[in-house]
């Protein structure tokens, strides 16, 4: 047995129909008809005013008639017809448009996640968002970096830790390269989330603060580092050498989970030294 492709033309059209026929009249408050609803559902005119769209637009997009919606149309249907979030991804990767990123950015760690990372012992693990913010982290990773608790809230963000804490500033020994990539990342976050307006601010006070960063940023650099190497200077216990991986949850996409390995032997045992102390 062979499967086809997806005709997306026509699994768009069939999604809207169901996603409009299972949807109750009654929740929407819209006036009883004397006549009886012959299918189940919103008719269509009631989904095309919910929508701000014709009742035409509707109809031939429910017959497949190869019309692609714009942005503001599929943001529209999604609401009008109380698409779930992975109903409303799946219906954009149909329309073949992109999102845009309308929920607001993760301030605390969702309790499930922070409960990982201290079970991730004694493995360095924290939780942050895409601007940087640390949300959460476990001991080794405080052993590792520093004691987060020390600073205000505003300070908890790698990217302002690297460039601005007098100690977190020297700790690298490829600071350039870690400065760069880290910069290429937040420029990638910056264009994902035009309305993050703490995001803006936070690149406004690198620029002015920071000629490495202004120079760097102005390069335009765009990658989103998922793994990677680091190597530090630790002022207790040496040099250490890291391997780190970054991974996104499925439930809370806005947060990221990095996890640090000891890259080599002699660095696991500098890194066990440490986390004995």
């Amino acid at each position: 047995m062979t499967t086809r492709t997806v005709d997306t033309t026509q699994e768009l059209a069939a999604f809207l129909r169901t996603r409009r026929e299972r949807l109750d009249p009654h929740d929407f408050g819209l006036p009883s008809r004397r006549q009886a609803r012959r299918t189940p559902g919103l008719r269509r005119e009631e989904v095309a005013e919910l929508a701000g769209v014709s009742t035409d637009y509707i109809v031939r997009l429910e017959q497949g008639r190869g019309l692609r919606p714009s942005v503001n149309v599929v943001e529209a249907l999604a609401g009008a017809l109380r698409l779930a979030p992975d109903e409303r991804s799946y219906f954009f990767n149909l329309a073949q448009q992109r999102p845009r990123n309308s929920d607001k950015p993760a301030t605390t760690a969702a309790p499930t996640l922070a409960r990982l990372v201290a079970d991730l012992s004694p493995l360095p693990a924290m939780l942050m968002n895409h601007r940087y913010d640390i949300l959460a982290w476990n001991g080794e990773m405080a052993r590792l970096l520093l004691d987060f608790d020390t600073l205000p809230p505003s300070r908890h963000n790698a990217m302002w830790l690297c460039l601005m804490h007098p100690d977190i500033r020297e700790r690298y020994v490829d600071r350039e390269r870690i400065v760069r990539e880290g910069i290429a990342h937040l420029r990638s976050a910056w264009a994902a989330h035009p309305e993050d307006q703490v995001l803006t601010d936070l690149i406004t006070e690198f620029t002015a603060r920071d000629e490495q960063f202004a120079r760097l940023w102005a390069e335009r650099d765009i990658a989103v580092n998922g793994r990677g190497r680091k190597v530090m200077r630790h002022p207790d216990v040496g040099v250490i050498a890291v391997q780190f991986e970054v991974l996104m949850p499925l439930q809370d996409p806005d947060q990221r989970l990095v996890i640090y390995r000891a890259a080599d032997d002699e660095s696991q045992s500098v890194l066990d030294r440490l986390c004995a102390r």
